[in-house]
């Protein structure tokens, strides 16, 4: 089984003409009856060996990670040790160096990068906790504001040696922590503003992954593998922070004109998805919407079968969904200025 990124690298490598590329994508995309950019593809495994090294990996980084907890150096007993996060970071960096820049192993290097960047965050997390233990709420954000901001310095650093795609998207969640954690040093205690400031997040890391779309709009190239990260990074922070400053799981149930408004702006996101040809906005929301129609279903009288009444619409919308996703997108696009249809990926 090949991937579009090896694909990509038969053609970099003179193995594969770029005519010869696009012919196979397009004979491909016509056995699917799907062209290749609305297929969203990215590159997770590239055969069982990839999950063989993953899971030892895993078994490795808990190792390491627990025998550096054992090194104190100072750290209180009930108080985790840095040198847990940075033996997790060193260890993660030495063993992407040859299962990501050698062997080029997707799902072992998303979980390398995750062990570097999240053992520099841990390791300066619990250094600042042994250093300061009674900080505030303010000196919490600042913390976590500096945490941030050298888990985005790692982040760079990782991107400048592997180029793993995921690390754009991982950079840009630790700036937004930056950004949150400094606003919310001079505002502390302000859950509104929290959530203001995750949507504003998601919104900016929306538009950089718009960025990276663009850039790519037949998707044949890494820029795509790094808009969908972008665009699964962005799109639970755009539809928690909307949905919990709307109060949806405030309290066991919700208002009807609540529930029909989180249908509403599930269908406004349905609709953006389908122009911009991603579903991260439709997975990440898809728990405040069955929650909604829950409640209706409820409220209407079928309190006994509204679980199931609510799968049932739910599942075999999304499933006619996928099956129509091309035509509805023609449909949508159609509806859009030239000026827009001209940046997006083709419909």
């Amino acid at each position: 089984m090949y991937s579009e990124g090896d694909l990509q690298d038969a053609v970099t490598a003179g193995v594969l003409s770029p005519q010869a590329a696009q012919a196979l994508r397009d004979h491909v995309a016509r056995l699917r009856a799907s062209p290749v950019v609305d297929e969203e593809n990215f590159r997770l495994l590239t055969g069982f060996n990839d999950i063989f090294v993953a899971i030892a990996g895993v078994i490795l980084l808990v190792a390491v990670g627990w025998l550096g907890n054992s090194l104190r150096l100072g750290a209180a007993e009930h108080h985790p040790s840095f040198m847990s996060g940075a033996l997790v970071a060193a260890v993660s960096w030495g063993l992407a160096e040859y299962f990501t820049r050698q062997r080029r192993m997707a799902l072992p290097s998303i979980l390398l990068l995750a062990g570097f960047v999240g053992g520099v965050a841990f390791a300066l997390g619990a250094l600042a906790g042994q250093l300061f233990p009674d900080a505030g709420d303010r000196e919490t954000s600042l913390i976590i504001s500096g945490v941030a901001a050298f888990s985005a310095l790692a982040a760079w650093m990782h991107w400048r040696r592997f180029m793993v795609p995921i690390t754009v998207a991982a950079g840009a969640a630790a700036a937004a922590g930056v950004v949150g954690g400094l606003v919310l040093a001079a505002f502390p205690g302000d859950i509104r503003l929290a959530y203001l400031l995750l949507l504003a997040g998601g919104l900016v890391i929306f538009g950089l992954a718009m960025r990276w779309d663009m850039s790519d709009r037949t998707r044949t190239t890494r820029r795509a593998d790094v808009a969908f990260w972008l665009h699964l990074t962005a799109a639970p922070m755009i539809a928690h922070s909307l949905f919990n400053l709307l109060g949806v799981f405030r309290g066991d149930d919700i208002s009807i004109g609540k529930a029909v408004v989180v249908i509403l702006l599930y269908i406004a996101f349905g609709l953006v998805g389908l122009a911009i040809d991603r579903r991260a906005l439709l997975v990440s929301s898809l728990a405040y919407v069955l929650f909604a129609l829950y409640a209706l279903f409820k409220q209407a009288g079928a309190v006994e079968l509204s679980a199931a009444f609510t799968a049932l619409v739910i599942g075999s919308s999304l499933l006619l969904l996928s099956a129509l996703w091309h035509h509805a997108r023609m449909l949508v696009v159609g509806t859009l200025p030239p000026s827009l249809t001209n940046r997006l990926p083709y419909a």
